[in-house]
């Protein structure tokens, strides 16, 4: 199809709204840019999202899916909240309720608790996840009715607050103040008890929400399920940047994909660029190692005319190609 459109090389951050899956987002991708009359491309995304939750999805496009490995060991922000009361088998509200109780935690023993649940920390993934058990998907084996068997995971929680403008610290001393303090869990005790809670966990890759809030429930004598979860930030990209399903139809029907599409190097803001001149580009674009060069060791984005040419690692003055980028020099 020779007047079809080049195909496109960038991020298309996607506001996944509830009840989509990951790789149904891919698809509906791939299918606008076919009926925008784009030339076939290739699609990826840079983070799974649950069909449960909503937010920010990262959508790789063209040479940026070379880049959609690093955004999956990202870290990540949640906004999420917390029912009590009861546990479901998923951890969140599409399960089955396996076990009720009627406490509820006073809003100072939330407060108090956060700061167990910060750092790096042993986390138990839930049984309906897609973690691996001996080759096998967890959550097609807890489908099937077996009894899956887990393995703690390190991960690290940045930190965990509270969504809004409650004063956290006021809520910590006085929970802390124990002295002459009635049972927290006595329904006439002078403390403000929580039916829920609302969140914001900054996160680091293979953290699962739904195990933070059962393992917050737990430590707080209680239980709980996650009744909403929204990404508000999937590595460098915010939701400020995330466009709706409807925003995204509007490339099927001809809109300049242009006006959505962030960068390749969007997704790099945390990595100093390497200028290259054409020759040292060329050089690069063969493969061949870079010598004598005055940068700081670490990783750099080499760039012709500011277009992307590789990812290279610089080491005592040698840059060696990590990976290359097949993209159209805006001056050729």
């Amino acid at each position: 199809m020779s007047d079809a459109k080049p195909a496109p090389h960038g991020w298309l951050v996607l506001d996944k709204p509830r009840g989509l899956g990951s790789t149904q987002a891919v698809s509906a991708v791939k299918r606008v840019l076919r009926q925008g009359g784009y030339a076939k491309t290739k699609v990826g995304h840079g983070g799974t999202l649950d069909p449960l939750a909503e937010g920010v999805l990262p959508i790789a496009l063209g040479e940026t899916t070379k880049l959609a490995g690093r955004m999956l060991d990202s870290d990540k922000i949640y906004l999420f909240s917390i029912q009590f009361g009861e546990e479901t088998d998923t951890l969140d509200t599409e399960g089955k309720v396996v076990e009720r109780t009627d406490r509820r935690p006073p809003m100072a023993a939330i407060a108090a608790v956060l700061g167990h649940f910060t750092g790096e920390i042993e986390q138990l993934p839930p049984a309906y996840s897609a973690v691996k058990v001996d080759g096998k998907r967890a959550y097609d084996r807890a489908r099937a009715g077996e009894e899956v068997e887990m393995r703690t995971r390190a991960v690290t929680i940045h930190s965990l607050r509270f969504h809004g403008q409650r004063e956290d610290e006021e809520l910590r001393s006085a929970f802390a103040t124990t002295a002459g303090r009635s049972d927290p869990y006595d329904p006439q005790a002078p403390l403000e008890l929580a039916d829920s809670v609302t969140l914001v966990a900054h996160v680091s890759k293979g953290t699962y929400i739904r195990s933070l809030a059962r393992d917050i429930a737990r430590a707080l004598g209680t239980l709980g399920h996650v009744t909403y979860l929204r990404r508000i930030k999937a590595g460098p990209f915010r939701e400020e940047q995330a466009i709706s399903l409807d925003k995204l139809e509007e490339i099927a029907k001809g809109a300049p994909i242009e006006n959505l599409l962030l960068p390749l190097e969007a997704g790099l803001d945390d990595i100093p660029a390497l200028q290259l001149d054409p020759d040292s580009a060329q050089a690069v674009r063969q493969g061949r190692v870079l010598s004598e060069l005055p940068n700081t060791d670490g990783l750099h984005l080499a760039t012709l005319h500011d277009v992307p040419v590789a990812l290279m690692e610089l080491s005592g003055g040698t840059a060696k190609v990590v990976r290359g980028f097949n993209l159209p020099d805006v001056a050729e």
